[in-house]
């Protein structure tokens, strides 16, 4: 299982990347595997201002939908627009390619919350 340590992580299996003031969000690995075969990803919150731990979207897979969650507050910047015509990249670049969303942070003291790699791993074992 892919859990990259520079990246943090939510008990609902969203990871982060911080960049600045934005941060990039995805589904992790294991949720992805969980998942299984991702045909839709569903955003209509784009330019929202969206609080933590609310959802955000709907991944569809080919057994089940599952919502996403916020995994800090902030405004939704941009949705992947890749993620349209193949959705199934979440898939197989979950940490890359697959990415969902990007944020503008609006309380930088919600990052403390998150949890490390480690931390996901011992989550998820």
């Amino acid at each position: 299982m892919n859990i990259p340590a520079e990246l943090k992580y939510t008990k609902d299996h969203e990871w982060v990347r911080i960049e600045g003031d934005e941060v990039v969000v995805g589904i992790t690995d294991f949720a992805q595997s969980e998942l299984g075969d991702i045909v839709f990803v569903e955003i209509e919150t784009e330019g929202e201002t969206i609080d933590k731990e609310e959802v955000f979207g709907t991944v569809e897979a080919v057994k089940t939908v599952s919502d996403l969650f916020m995994p800090l507050s902030g405004e939704i910047l941009t949705f992947n627009p890749d993620l349209e015509d193949a959705p199934e990249t979440v898939n197989s670049d979950p940490y890359g390619a697959g990415w969902m969303i990007r944020i503008k942070l609006s309380d930088t003291s919600e990052l403390d919350g998150l949890l490390s790699a480690d931390d996901y791993n011992d989550l998820i074992h």
